[in-house]
């Protein structure tokens, strides 16, 4: 008989909002080691996978389908099947990518869609979220990400932000860094603890 203590390993998917495709051959700076490697944390498992969206043909638009060519559909199917959510965004004049609000603007969809108990499609799974930048901000924009997550139905854990803000008019990035800041080191920890989720850097 198969032990029912253990449960099934939890699936994350963390949704990469950089502006570069990866065919850029560019290392993007946000959430590239946000999302879940297989670990053991207690007795939470969790497997996840990155999606760069840049990568994606995401139509404009507030539905599901926006017909042909549209990819959204797929990626929104990704999203359903995961438990924990990761959306990393990079800072751009103060707000989330462009490339960030046109999937939470294709999300907007959840409001009207439900499951077979009337629950919004969201129900019942956590966002956390990711933001670097070279400029302030980052509370700005955690603050427009955490109410459109809420407002399409997904749960917030607290202190489920992790972020790095570089020196103003700087040119290092997240990426450049040799090690991350033992103040980023504790924000992610907590992050992950709260969401039951992993990362690399904790």
């Amino acid at each position: 008989m198969a032990d029912q203590s253990i449960s099934p390993p939890l699936r994350a998917i963390a949704l990469n909002s950089t502006l570069k495709a990866s065919s850029s051959g560019e290392i993007s700076s946000t959430a590239e080691d946000a999302a879940a490697r297989p670990r053991r944390d207690g007795a939470a498992r969790v497997k996840g996978e990155i999606v760069r969206l840049a990568d994606h043909a995401i139509r404009p638009g507030v539905t599901s389908d926006e017909g042909e060519g549209d990819e959204w559909l797929a990626l929104r199917e990704r999203i359903l099947a995961a438990d924990i959510l990761i959306l990393g965004t990079p800072i751009w004049l103060g707000q989330p990518s462009s490339v960030c609000k046109r999937a939470l603007e294709r999300m907007d969809a959840f409001l009207s869609e439900t499951d077979d108990k009337g629950r919004m499609v969201s129900y019942g799974r956590v966002a956390a979220i990711a933001v670097v930048g070279n400029e302030d901000g980052a509370h700005h924009v955690s603050a427009e990400l955490y109410q459109a997550l809420n407002d399409v139905g997904f749960s917030l854990a607290p202190n489920a932000v992790a972020y790095w803000v570089g020196e103003a008019m700087g040119t290092v990035d997240f990426r450049d860094l040799k090690q991350t800041p033992e103040d980023g080191r504790r924000t992610r920890s907590r992050c992950c603890r709260a969401t039951r989720c992993i990362s690399p850097g904790c």
